[in-house]
């Protein structure tokens, strides 16, 4: 059996816990998903409303600092963004003075971003509110409360990423 068959009989049918007459949408895994994605971005956009960054502007930041991402193209995809998009989010932040770009040396195509030092020290403050913030969020949670909820939402994910729509693929 590969992998992916097994996973797939490990995981059985698709689940039936909402039907289409008794639908709630306040009751949606999904709606509360997304409402606390909504409070924990809010969150950390006050939190770091005196650096000056929105939320569009520390996600691509962040990224830089832990290296994800070198280029416009990869840091559009890691974002979520298209190239134009980003390179107009790019411009804001090397107006900022917090990042910049550079040619490769070894193919002049390819521009390469970088944090300046005023962008390393911003990016530091990042995590710093991300954790305060997620930790808020998770108060009165025990460890392992947490690291099952981590696993739940990893599973929801793996699920997603797999097309799960409870159609059947051709």
């Amino acid at each position: 059996m590969s992998e992916d068959s097994s996973d797939s009989a490990r995981r059985g049918p698709p689940a039936a816990f909402y039907e289409p007459g008794s639908y709630n949408p306040n009751d949606s895994v999904g709606y509360l998903m997304r409402r606390i994605l909504c409070a924990v971005t809010a969150a950390v956009e006050r939190e770091l409303e005196p650096s000056g960054l929105t939320h569009a502007q520390w996600v691509p930041l962040f990224k830089l600092y832990v290296h994800q991402g070198t280029t416009v193209a990869e840091l559009a995809r890691l974002c979520e963004l298209d190239a134009g998009a980003m390179t107009r989010l790019l411009d804001r932040l090397e107006g900022k003075g917090l990042c910049q770009r550079e040619r490769c040396a070894q193919d002049r195509r390819v521009v390469r971003l970088a944090l300046t030092e005023q962008g390393r020290a911003v990016a530091e403050r990042i995590p710093v509110a991300l954790s305060r913030v997620q930790n808020a969020y998770l108060a009165g949670f025990s460890r392992e409360e947490w690291l099952l909820l981590k696993s739940f939402l990893s599973r929801v994910l793996d699920n997603a990423q797999q097309g799960c729509t409870g159609k059947k693929n051709p």
